[in-house]
This record gives C-alpha cells, sequence and structure tokens, in this order.
C-alpha cells in the first residue's frame, strides 16, 4: 500500500480535526463517504484511521462509527508524545524556535559512552550540545549522539536547522521508533549555565534511543527541558483479557 495516499488523507482528517472542522465527540463522515471522498480502499481508509486512533484523535465504536475524541493541550507546553522535532512542536505551538549549537564534535564509543548511550564500542559518533529556544527563552538543552554511518555529513548549520529534516528529505532515512525514559533530575552546572530556569532546580529529562526502518539505533539523546514547558502525552490501551 503507498505510504503517501493512506498519509495523505490522516494529514487531512487531522487537520480537520485540529481546526475543528469536525467538532469534538462528533462522528466522522461513514467510511463509506470517506472512500467516495478520498478516491481510495477500503485498506487505505482504515490504515489513515487506525493511526488517527494510535495518536488519540478518535475512537472507532463497532457499529456506530469513529468519533473525534481530540482536545488541544495547553499551548505554553512542549508535548512529548510522537516523533516529532523541536521545530515542528514549536510551529505546532504557534512559537518561535530556534536552536543553537554551543558544542559540536566527533567521537569514538568507549565503553562508558556505550552504556549510558547504548551503541557499541568502536562505533563513530557525533556529540552535540544544542539549546532550544522558545520566544527567546532557553528552555531546553539536547545532548545528542548520532552514528557517523548513519548520518553522514553533519554539520553545525544542519544541526541548528532540523536533523531530522536532513535524515529524512536529504539522506532519506525512515525514522522509525524511539524508545524512551523519562526520569526528573536535579540541575546540573551546565544546565544552569544554558538553561533559562528561573527559580527551578530540578529539570525533567527524557532520555531517547531512535531507530530507522533497518533496525539500527542511529541516535541516542538525552533532553532535559525546564519543567513547566514540559508536558507527557500518551494515549494508552487495554488489551483485553481471554
Amino acid at each position: 500500500m503507498p505510504r503517501s495516499k493512506y498519509y495523505d488523507i490522516y494529514q487531512d482528517l487531522k487537520d480537520k480535526i485540529e481546526s475543528n472542522e469536525y467538532e469534538f465527540q462528533e462522528l466522522l463522515p461513514s467510511e463509506n463517504q470517506l472512500i467516495g471522498e478520498y478516491d481510495c480502499s477500503r485498506n487505505t481508509l482504515r490504515r489513515a484511521i487506525s493511526n488517527l486512533v494510535s495518536d488519540g484523535y478518535v475512537q472507532t465504536m463497532q457499529g456506530k462509527g469513529v468519533r473525534n475524541i481530540y482536545q488541544p493541550t495547553m499551548q505554553s507546553s512542549f508535548t512529548i508524545g510522537g516523533i516529532e522535532t523541536f521545530r515542528e512542536s514549536a510551529i505546532r505551538n504557534n512559537k518561535k524556535a530556534r536552536t543553537k549549537v554551543i558544542f559540536m564534535t566527533e567521537l569514538v564509543v568507549d565503553k562508558r559512552i556505550a552504556r549510558r548511550t547504548g551503541f557499541p564500542v568502536g562505533a563513530e559518533i557525533y556529540y552535540l550540545q544544542r539549546l532550544h529556544y522558545l520566544d527567546d527563552k532557553a528552555l531546553i538543552l539536547n545532548h545528542n549522539y548520532f552514528l557517523k554511518d548513519v548520518v553522514k555529513d553533519l554539520t553545525k548549520e544542519i544541526a541548528e536547522r532540523s536533523i531530522y529534516e536532513y535524515l529524512e528529505n536529504e539522506l532519506h532515512i525512515s525514522i522509525v521508533n524511539s524508545k524512551r525514559v523519562m526520569t526528573v533530575e536535579k540541575m546540573t552546572e551546565i544546565d544552569e549555565k544554558y538553561l533559562d530556569l528561573g527559580d527551578y532546580n530540578c529539570l525533567a529529562v527524557v532520555s531517547s534511543q531512535t531507530y530507522n526502518s533497518d533496525g539500527i539505533m542511529f541516535e541516542y539523546t538525552q533532553s532535559r527541558h525546564r519543567p513547566d514547558y514540559f508536558r507527557f502525552q500518551d494515549n494508552a490501551t487495554r488489551l483485553s483479557k481471554k
């Protein structure tokens, strides 16, 4: 099934839900109506709807249809959920964003880095420290580790624009999934030096290992967030017990 067809349908329905064309708790048009509207197969439409279910936008109800359950999150929050870049999140939240690389080097993974990141000893990587600003406030400090074999020819200019945009549009790499651990940690000297923390002395920390379509872990990132601009969002379903 072509990715572009189901994804275009998914994106169009998502846009209509977010713009309130389909109101909260309203049923979407019937499956047959949507198939006619998008000139697609039943399987293509169902795949698009399945993605909306996974993202927490709609709920399918046997014999009734598909209900809009989307409610917007606080606009001042940086939301973790799905694989979304800082820039994409800022655009979604109508915020002005910029990224500054404060340190960049190339390393060979030793045992200490391997334990921290999950990369094999001897792998060649880029290591970056990047500062993310929202509306000119320094709110997020990223420690990024990227596998050089995958993220080829990475530069400071690319890192300040969008690494994922470079991967997807220039290197044609599919970013598939990310395993994450979320903790709350005391601030460090580097946090205090670079982040606009106000009266806070702790941060929300997201550590993630990200994989491409070949199953290769190409990124380990520790993302350190000012807590009042951090929000975790997920859509969980309970598995039936038989």
